[in-house]
């Protein structure tokens, strides 16, 4: 039985790796630079999941549980407005592991919405619904805050959107991150 549930710090290295699936390894490794290995950059993720304050924070994420064990099913979603002091985090560690500035990068969301930053599902366990339960559970704490959910898909990930339709998100502008052509999706 699937259970949604609020992330623990303790989750930390569990829920790293899944951000990265969800990012894809090639972005993470320009994330990283071409100096730096992905384990670096996993060590990292790994760090800012565990802070308190940081838009990957295990106090952002929900994770679905099954017979009591956490097995890579995450949701990362935060207030909006929020995002560049939750960002500080990222730009220090990476500043400090790689060398490398982000601070010049693009906000992907803004005041007025929960934002869905991440949403993973471990392969072995897709198809099973699991996704759309994070998804509605994300939807209910945005509810709860008073904000509509908000999200960004990828334009060449059109079994997101798919999945995201169905849940209700529209379509509410294009919009370009990280060099990738999206769609902005919101649910009311």
């Amino acid at each position: 039985m699937i259970q949604i549930e609020n992330a623990r710090k303790e989750d930390a290295p569990i829920i790293a790796p899944m951000i990265m699936e969800a990012m894809n390894l090639e972005c993470c490794q320009w994330f990283a630079g071409p100096n730096h290995t992905l384990e670096e950059f996993e060590q990292l993720m790994t760090r800012l999941v565990a802070m308190e304050e940081s838009q990957y924070s295990y106090r952002n994420t929900l994770v679905a549980i099954d017979h009591g064990a956490e097995a890579g099913r995450v949701c990362v979603s935060y207030d909006g407005a929020l995002l560049r002091p939750l960002r500080r985090a990222f730009i220090k560690e990476a500043l400090e592991t790689f060398g490398i500035d982000y601070s010049d990068m693009g906000d992907e969301t803004a005041a007025g919405e929960l934002y869905i930053d991440t949403v993973c599902v471990r392969a072995d366990y897709r198809g099973h619904g699991i996704a759309g339960q994070l998804l509605m559970a994300t939807v209910e704490k945005g509810r709860g805050m008073g904000l509509p959910t908000g999200l960004l898909v990828d334009d060449g990930n059109p079994k997101a959107e798919r999945l995201y339709r169905r849940l209700g998100f529209e379509v509410v502008g294009d919009d370009c991150w990280g060099g990738h052509k999206m769609h902005r999706m919101r649910k009311q």
